[in-house]
């Protein structure tokens, strides 16, 4: 993807890269970075945190979730995936991370920075 935005998301004192989509939704997560998170384990499949603020949402069925992938869940959940996986849910995708392995059962604190 041309003119992609690329972050820096840090796991675990472990840097990854993230491409980010081409979207309202990360236009404005992108003005609120760096953000640190303590994000929480949900079905051995994904970490997330509701976020104190709100962001525009664009959600639709995804069908398939991919390991690495980023979510927002309704306007201010945010979810990232590390298992692959089919879904009945609706998210508005912010992108993915390169190479992330599982993640495990554990919480775990997650910094995004530009």
């Amino acid at each position: 993807m041309e003119n992609a935005t690329n972050i820096n998301v840090i796991i675990n004192n472990k840097k990854y890269n993230a491409q980010l989509e081409t979207n309202k939704t990360v236009n404005e997560f992108l003005n609120l970075l760096p953000q640190e998170f303590n994000m929480q384990e949900l079905n051995g499949n994904e970490k997330y945190v509701y976020m104190n603020y709100e962001l525009s949402s664009n959600s639709s069925h995804i069908k398939t979730i991919k390991a690495g992938d980023i979510m927002l869940y309704g306007n201010n959940c945010l979810v990232i995936f590390y298992k692959t996986f089919d879904t009945s849910y609706s998210y508005t995708k912010i992108g993915h991370i390169d190479n992330l392995p599982n993640l495990g059962n554990a919480n775990i604190t997650v910094k995004f920075e530009k």
